[in-house]
């Protein structure tokens, strides 16, 4: 099957021409009806007003198209507004509720957390290491009326930058083409804290010109290599709280390792591809139904390693004194599905079935004094399900509901989601689901060259979780707000001494976020705002109860014609106290800790942004307080967050 894929690859690239057709303009959304910007310009944000978009010839900025996973379709923007500020960060997402360590390339602490995943699988693990991973559902798809390019640029911390570039290219109406690279090297300023990586991705879409046939594909390579360090040394922290002078180059603080390194290399092959039954004259004037069938195919592997020159007894005994641990996982999804779109069903409705193979695997077996570690754990299972997407009046209706039916696992899913929207004034969604699953491979399935790290807990049972959630937007209104109720059984984590467990008891978690900015004159005030509450198994969960962002900025055009949009201003984060949990670089996990509360401190930016036609500039000046607040501030356990630092940053799209 991947040599098909790859097959299909080849053909679509070798026998289309690379001249762009004029009149893309005139296509239409994959999704009629969705639309993130309804006019001739593009919203701003909170807070903000709007930004004409100007492009050559003939086109318009709606022939310029970002088709999600879900096949929403939005546009390729090019204003500078706070919520792409915020945005600029080498995952490219907003990282409200996380928190960076040091070095651009590490990874974050979760602040909050999110539960409407609705996948029955495990994953690998190594958690820390997914935040800048894009998974099927990341990728976007792309229509564009001439060859489209984006290039993002960001220092880096010492040494440091990020690079991340696409290009996309229509050959004719029916088929479009993109690849894109980010890569990203950052010394950072603590010792052995070396990060980079690389994530190729390569995109196609393809419809035939009457739209019985629809296709789509990507192909992407991640790796992502960091030193570690484990923190610094107990001493270090000392010196480092005491803001000792001889100690300014942070280089010189003494780090628990020096030789030890983690790398996921991941690549995945996807396709999917569907054929209406009927055309459209065949179809009943009264009642336009009908049919189509499609088929969804997924290819995954995943190397995850841990290596370090000479075993360290922070970490604990080893087998041998050179550490060389290896964790391997392959999957093959495929998906086949009979879709109903008719009038009868108030929309779409799908019957699917789906065959899933997976196998976690090691180098070999391991025989410990009371357990056998096997080398893998293979195996597949069948499952079948439906989907039901519906449109009445102003409300949008989804259910999804799937289960295993066979095979070495067991899972389900279930969920069902509601959406008013009245005009442009507002929409709002109420949102429940559940889900049962088994925890990931290396909670259950683990072997290292440490001999306290090598495990197989068969005995584990599924997660348990339930999840209630409502939204609410208001864009005219600059107000957003969320709210949710989570309780998890069986909840899977690593205790203090970085050991797989399941709760005792379960997990209650309360979650509700608002947003809302304020405009006077020229300035803004963007704020967000999150209180979260774990109301049962604190002991297990933890979470900081307060969140804030606020940022206070001036915005207007400068110089006679207005050829540049300034915005300036500062943007301050704050989170309260809690027991963090610490960073555990040979799992590339999150495990508890009880010793000591981190947080309650400000972290406070400022910045200057500006924008020149389609180029947007940014610098910032990052933690400014850091002189005169107290050197109290942390990442994780160990790992302090970064020094007073200023980055500089470019997005810059390009239409030809």
């Amino acid at each position: 099957m991947r040599k098909i894929f790859l097959y299909c690859f080849l053909v679509f690239f070798t026998v289309s021409s690379f001249a762009q057709k004029e009149g893309i303009s005139k296509l239409k959304s994959l999704e009629e009806g969705y639309d993130q910007y309804s006019r001739d310009s593009i919203n701003r944000g909170f807070g903000e007003g709007e930004i004409e978009v100007e492009l050559d010839g003939k086109t318009h900025f709606t022939d310029y198209k970002i088709i999600s996973y879900n096949l929403d379709t939005t546009y390729i923007d090019t204003t500078l507004t706070m919520q792409n500020n915020y945005k600029l960060n080498y995952i490219r997402k907003d990282d409200f509720e996380l928190l960076p360590f040091h070095n651009v390339g590490q990874t974050y602490t979760n602040l909050a957390y999110n539960f409407d995943e609705n996948s029955y699988f495990p994953k690998m693990g190594a958690r820390a290491k997914y935040f800048n991973f894009k998974e099927v559902k990341d990728i976007n798809y792309y229509e564009v009326a001439t060859p489209t390019s984006e290039l993002m640029y960001r220092s880096g911390l010492e040494q440091g930058q990020i690079l991340d570039a696409l290009l996309t290219i229509n050959t004719s109406p029916e088929f479009n083409f993109s690849f894109a690279y980010k890569g990203l090297r950052s010394l950072g300023k603590y010792r052995n804290a070396l990060a980079s990586f690389g994530n190729f991705r390569t995109t196609f879409n393809y419809r035939t010109k009457n739209n019985r046939y629809y296709a789509r594909g990507h192909f992407v390579s991640h790796d992502f290599l960091n030193q570690e360090n484990g923190g610094l040394t107990e001493a270090s922290i000392i010196s480092f709280e005491a803001n000792d002078p001889n100690f300014i180059d942070r280089g010189r603080l003494e780090t628990n390792y020096s030789n030890a390194e983690n790398f996921l290399l991941a690549k995945r092959y996807h396709l999917e591809h569907d054929f209406k039954i009927f055309r459209k004259k065949d179809s009943i004037k009264s009642k336009p139904s009908n049919f189509k069938i499609g088929h969804h195919y997924t290819y995954k592997t995943k190397h995850y390693t841990f290596d370090q020159t000479t075993a360290s007894t922070a970490i604990g005994n080893a087998f041998q004194n050179e550490i060389n641990d290896h964790q391997g996982l392959r999957t093959m999804n495929n998906l086949v599905y009979l879709e109903l779109e008719s009038p009868l069903v108030l929309g779409k409705l799908r019957a699917k079935a789906r065959h899933y193979k997976f196998d976690h695997y090691f180098n070999g077996v391991v025989n410990l004094t009371n357990q056998t570690v096997d080398a893998q754990l293979k195996g597949s299972t069948v499952s079948v399900g439906a989907d039901w997407n519906a449109t009445v009046k102003n409300f949008n209706l989804k259910a999804d509901i799937s289960s295993i039916i066979s095979g070495d696992l067991e899972g389900n899913s279930l969920m069902a989601a509601a959406t008013y929207k009245k005009d442009s004034l507002f929409n709002v969604t109420a949102k429940i689901s559940t889900v049962s699953k088994a925890p990931n491979f290396n909670f259950v399935h683990f072997q290292s060259d440490y001999i306290d790290y090598n495990w197989q807990n068969d005995g584990f049972k599924n997660e348990e979780i339930r999840n209630l959630s409502f939204d609410f937007n208001a864009d005219k209104w600059n107000l957003g707000a969320s709210a949710s109720i989570t309780q998890i059984d069986n909840y899977t984590y690593f205790d203090i001494d970085s050991k797989p467990q399941q709760a005792s008891e379960a997990i209650n978690y309360i979650k509700i976020k608002a947003k809302k900015s304020f405009t006077v004159g020229k300035f803004t005030l963007d704020n967000t705002v999150l209180y979260q509450k774990v109301a049962k198994g604190e002991t297990f969960f933890k979470v900081p109860e307060l969140v804030t962002r606020n940022s206070l900025y001036y915005s207007n055009y400068l110089f006679k014609n207005k050829p540049l949009y300034l915005q300036t201003g500062f943007t301050f984060k704050y989170f309260t106290k809690y027991e963090m949990n610490a960073y555990n670089p040979l799992l590339s996990e999150f495990n508890l800790q009880n010793t000591a509360e981190y947080g309650g401190y400000p972290m406070v930016d400022f910045f200057v942004n500006a924008q020149i036609r389609r180029t947007r500039m940014y610098l910032k000046a990052e933690n400014i307080t850091a002189g005169f607040s107290g050197r109290n501030y942390y990442s994780a356990p160990l790992n302090p967050y970064r020094d007073f630092t200023v980055r500089f940053g470019l997005v810059w799209n390009f239409f030809i």
